[in-house]
């Protein structure tokens, strides 16, 4: 019974730890882009401060982005663009984990888990 406890347990983390990455992976052109970004120069202009995290499963919560290599991949396909004008969403770079997360909950819709 504990063996089957634990692989249920075993099972639900790997399972919500995949509903909760934010994979993404940059495009080429505007028109292939679920969302368009600008790299904003200061934190206080940001939308989101994001960290990149180097495995998949680390992506578990909004702002911790990892980058795939295949668009098929993705949950959300990105489109770094010239203008802040031009942008949905701003992003500002952030040296520490714990340091991602949203400064403009208003935006939060346009990185909506698309698995929940």
């Amino acid at each position: 019974m504990k063996n089957y406890l634990r692989l249920i347990l075993v099972s639900l983390f790997v399972l919500s730890s995949s509903v909760f990455a934010q994979k993404m992976y940059k495009v080429s052109y505007e028109s292939q882009a679920d969302i368009k970004v600008y790299v904003v120069s200061y934190e206080s202009q940001a939308d989101l401060k994001v960290y990149m995290v180097n495995y998949e499963s680390q992506a578990n919560k909004d702002g911790l982005w990892y980058n795939v290599a295949y668009e098929s991949q993705a949950d959300f396909k990105l489109y770094f663009v010239d203008y802040e004008s031009q942008a949905d969403l701003k992003i500002y770079f952030v040296d520490y984990e714990s340091q991602a997360g949203w400064r403009n909950k208003s935006k939060e819709y346009l990185l909506k888990f698309k698995n929940q």
